[in-house]
């Protein structure tokens, strides 16, 4: 089918654009740069200039595919306000599509991340947290959901905290950032909280799945490690940038703090075996190992 395509030449999106198309698909990448159309084109896509916040290059995109995959977002969160902002910007962008498909029985998969469940791993059938700095685009992802009653193959891809590829990539990528820049491979509190994680490229093959097979209004888990301990992840790091490894203040890092701090393990049980995915590249820890000094 001809997919259409958001964020498409990040880490996750590259990975999901070329197993689209090393599985017979073919794909409208969104582009907000000429850079990012360049990479599109390389990668073997088709480009559409535009960004999120351009709602008509969306309509256009969706209007001309056979089913979306959304993964774009404003990855800043340097503060509560540009978080906000973000979700505020993907909630227009994912209405808006949203709109475009309804009545088509054409897929929508979007993106949220796993929920935390106090004691226990979190399974696809957990609801997705509506509080704290990311609680509205769990709102926005179960508004999309729930167009599956408007004639939308909905469905929703859950990643971890950490999606990696090379030893960088999600909340791992950020520690090993501000390792960097602080001279400490640090965590918050303990470092017995347990971060979930998966690799790019099998989170792609997730996405395809979610695209061909997964029913209207689903939630699917793409979870390999179910969580590492966060004093773990800092660890390789400090060995790899040969750095001390230390507990450090929630307030180091930002508004994520509070969820850098939360234990939030996550099970991929159903979404292995009702769709057959298995994943078969590298675990966080061994491809941390891939980290520059």
């Amino acid at each position: 089918m001809r997919v259409f395509i958001t964020g498409g030449t990040g880490l996750i999106g590259s990975a999901v654009v070329a197993e689209l198309l090393g599985h017979g698909h073919t794909v409208l990448a969104l582009a907000r740069s000429e850079g990012s159309a360049q990479a599109a084109e390389k990668a073997g896509a088709e480009p559409l200039r535009g960004g999120l916040a351009d709602l008509d290059v969306l309509r256009e995109g969706v209007a001309r595919a056979d089913g979306v995959i959304h993964l774009a977002f404003g990855n800043d969160f340097s503060s509560a306000e540009a978080v906000a902002n973000s979700v505020a910007e993907e909630t227009a962008a994912l209405t808006t599509m949203g709109e475009e498909l309804a009545g088509s029985d054409r897929p929508f998969v979007t993106v949220s991340g796993t929920p935390w469940v106090p004691g226990r791993a979190s399974t696809e059938a957990d609801p997705l947290p509506t509080d704290g700095p990311v609680g509205g685009r769990s709102r926005t992802v179960r508004a999309i959901l729930d167009l599956a009653s408007r004639g939308v193959r909905t469905s929703a891809v859950r990643l971890p905290r950490t999606v990696h590829r090379d030893g960088t990539g999600g909340f791992a990528g950020l520690l090993t950032t501000i390792a960097r820049q602080t001279g400490v491979s640090g965590y918050p509190g303990d470092g017995a909280q347990r971060w979930p994680a998966v690799h790019a490229l099998d989170a792609a093959v997730l996405f395809r799945l979610a695209l061909e097979q997964a029913p209207a209004g689903s939630s699917w888990h793409a979870v390999d490690d179910e969580g590492d301990r966060v004093r773990d992840i800092a660890a390789v790091i400090g060995r790899r940038l040969g750095l001390p490894v230390r507990s450090m203040p929630q307030q180091t890092y930002g508004p994520l703090g509070p969820i850098f701090a939360t234990d939030q393990p996550s099970s991929s049980t159903h979404t292995r075996q009702a769709l057959d995915w298995q994943p078969k590249h590298p675990a966080l820890l061994a491809d941390l190992e891939n980290i520059q000094p």
